[in-house]
């Protein structure tokens, strides 16, 4: 038997019958992100973070038009460049 079929966790439906909602996919990556990121600074000293790693919440909108599209696009585009005067960007010149 091979490895794909031993291992059908991925596949399965939440306990309910009903298929995870999106918030409960993000929350459960949220979580298994930071023990492992937990795991790292304990066993791999890894950099310790001192602020939250993820924002409380998440921002979900249904794209109905072209125009919200390319409104999506270039925000996703150009929001790596933000970075440098974030708030939570702890190298933010005058910290």
């Amino acid at each position: 038997m091979s490895n794909l079929g031993e291992d059908r966790t991925a596949t399965r439906a939440a306990p309910t019958g009903k298929p995870p909602t999106l918030g409960q996919i993000i929350g459960a990556f949220k979580s298994i992100t930071t023990h492992e990121y937990i795991t790292g600074v304990d066993e791999k000293d890894w950099a310790r973070f001192d602020k939250r790693l993820w924002q409380r919440n998440y921002y979900e909108h249904i794209i109905r038009n072209d125009r919200e599209m390319d409104a999506s696009w270039r925000y996703i585009e150009a929001n790596p460049a933000m970075w440098a005067t974030d708030n939570e960007n702890p190298h933010q010149p005058g910290r």
